[in-house]
């Protein structure tokens, strides 16, 4: 029974994906006499937390009864009032939790408070599923850099376009829908400026109104045009353009002009803006927990050899364009030995109409 309430509680926690950000997404479900009394989530960050919604909104006395969460409670003053009081308060007499909260204002005190008060705490309830729904949150609140997840679509022989450039469309729509939920859950889209002037793109949410990413555009000279569809739509949907230090000042008050963000970022040795520094300007300054890179060939080598991607969505089409010259969905110059090449780990498999997708995590080596 502690499983069944608890995977409820996960279905209840995914539906906050998108809104969430930088919070978690937690669900909570109140069950007394074998029965569920009560259930909810946390909606959208700066609002109630999933107990609180779930023990405000139960009409039945909730004295004796089981809460189960899918992260641990908070202990806390934030936005809101802490979790555990109201738990507290409601006569909760046991608490079944999935995720321990590493935030440091949390990180086992609300487990702990909750037994000082005489309630029955169970940890570690379905523990993997539930960490797995909250990657992003665990490791933002660990690190205070974005995760990382880098997407790219191709062919079966690795092509992300013909040799004419051509690339619409290499994946279904079915694939394409499963991007725009991606769109949903990270906080910030990320492409470069070869890109955006072969494209045009939007970068926005076409499934969810409210849930456009904040567009991050890599750009070191600031060639990007002030009519593009990314700067026209800045004042409606966020937008932050990485520069180098030497970039244009008179070509970034035009862009300020039209509500674009402009960010200047030291180069690497080899050039390229550097993405760590980046990557920490937008965990830290802006609280963006979570950038979903759809770059090109050039900005995805870059962001595997600084070490910032965290996660890959590979999706693939059943076809054949061949062509030497044709773009490949990581360039650069590449690993000279296979043994240092990429591994990723958790791999899921997702049928996509007539295309698959293949995500998983990035194996660290200094783990």
């Amino acid at each position: 029974m502690e499983e069944k309430y608890m995977r409820r509680a996960i279905e209840l926690a995914k539906k906050g994906e998108g809104f969430t950000n930088p919070n978690p997404m937690v669900g909570c479900v109140v069950v007394k006499d074998g029965k569920i009394i009560s259930e909810d989530y946390h909606h959208r960050y700066g609002e109630y937390h999933a107990e609180r919604n779930a023990l405000l909104k139960c009409t039945t006395d909730t004295t004796g009864a089981e809460l189960y969460v899918t992260l641990e409670p908070c202990c806390h003053y934030g936005k809101t009032p802490p979790c555990t009081d109201i738990i507290i308060e409601k006569g909760i007499g046991k608490v079944y939790v999935g995720s321990s909260d590493p935030n440091p204002l949390v990180d086992g005190g609300g487990n702990r408070i909750l037994r000082e008060h005489g309630i029955e705490v169970t940890e570690h309830v379905l523990e993997k599923e539930c960490d797995a729904i909250n990657e992003i949150f665990l490791h933002y609140i660990k690190n205070k850099n974005p995760f990382v997840a880098m997407k790219y679509a191709m062919t079966l022989d690795g092509k992300i376009a013909a040799h004419t450039g051509d690339s619409k469309w290499i994946t279904s729509e079915e694939a394409r829908a499963h991007v725009h939920l991606l769109r949903k859950k990270y906080a910030g889209i990320m492409a470069g400026i070869g890109t955006v002037m072969a494209d045009n793109p939007m970068l926005n949410c076409r499934i969810c109104e409210g849930a456009d990413p904040v567009r991050v555009i890599c750009d070191s000279s600031l060639k990007i045009a002030p009519d593009s569809n990314i700067v026209s739509t800045a004042h409606e949907i966020p937008v932050i353009i990485a520069c180098a230090k030497d970039a244009s000042e008179e070509k970034e008050k035009i862009l300020q002009e039209k509500g674009v963000q402009v960010v200047r970022v030291q180069r690497t040795d080899e050039g390229r803006l550097d993405l760590k520094e980046l990557m920490k300007y937008l965990g830290r300054e802006k609280k963006i927990d979570s950038v979903l890179l759809e770059g090109g060939g050039t900005l995805n080598a870059s962001a595997l050899t600084q070490g910032i991607v965290n996660k890959v969505y590979a999706y693939i089409a059943p076809k054949l364009i061949g062509g030497a010259l044709s773009k490949s969905p990581i360039e650069g110059e590449g690993i000279d030995l296979m043994k240092d090449a990429v591994n990723l780990k958790n791999k899921e498999i997702i049928n996509l109409g007539n295309d698959i997708c293949i995500s998983g995590n990035i194996e660290r080596r200094d783990c």
